[in-house]
């Protein structure tokens, strides 16, 4: 878990670092850098398990929003036939940058979720 949470704090530093030019950076810096931190954290072998389901809620509730807003997910997928998404972003496009966002909200939520059942495991917390 040492390697898997070192890798996943860098890919969230830079994921970070790579929202300068994005139109709502005040949103997503301070997203991947919660995520980048917890993997920091659990890297020193330092769990917070009510960190990791905040975090898990809060990126669910807006991967949620992601999915359903008018230029959300399922816009991309029923109405512009799920385009490639790693072509250049345009201003005439923005299905393309919301769905790239819902799915680093996914990769996020997935990483937290790895390290909470970690933690409860290490930590000896039962699952009731």
């Amino acid at each position: 878990m040492k390697i898997f949470n070192i890798i996943f704090c860098i890919l969230f530093v830079v994921s970070a670092a790579l929202q300068y030019n994005d139109p709502d950076p005040y949103i997503w810096v301070p997203i991947y850098l919660y995520g980048a931190w917890l993997c920091f954290k659990a890297a020193q072998h330092k769990f917070y398990p009510k960190a990791y389901l905040i975090g898990i809620a809060v990126y669910a509730l807006y991967a949620i929003y992601l999915l359903f807003d008018k230029t959300g997910v399922l816009n991309w997928y029923e109405n512009h036939h799920a385009e490639n998404i790693v072509q250049s972003m345009k201003a005439t496009k923005p299905w393309i940058e919301e769905t790239r966002e819902f799915g680093g909200l996914v990769i996020l939520i997935i990483v937290l979720l790895a390290d909470y059942i970690y933690a409860r495991k290490v930590l000896k917390i039962p699952f009731s």
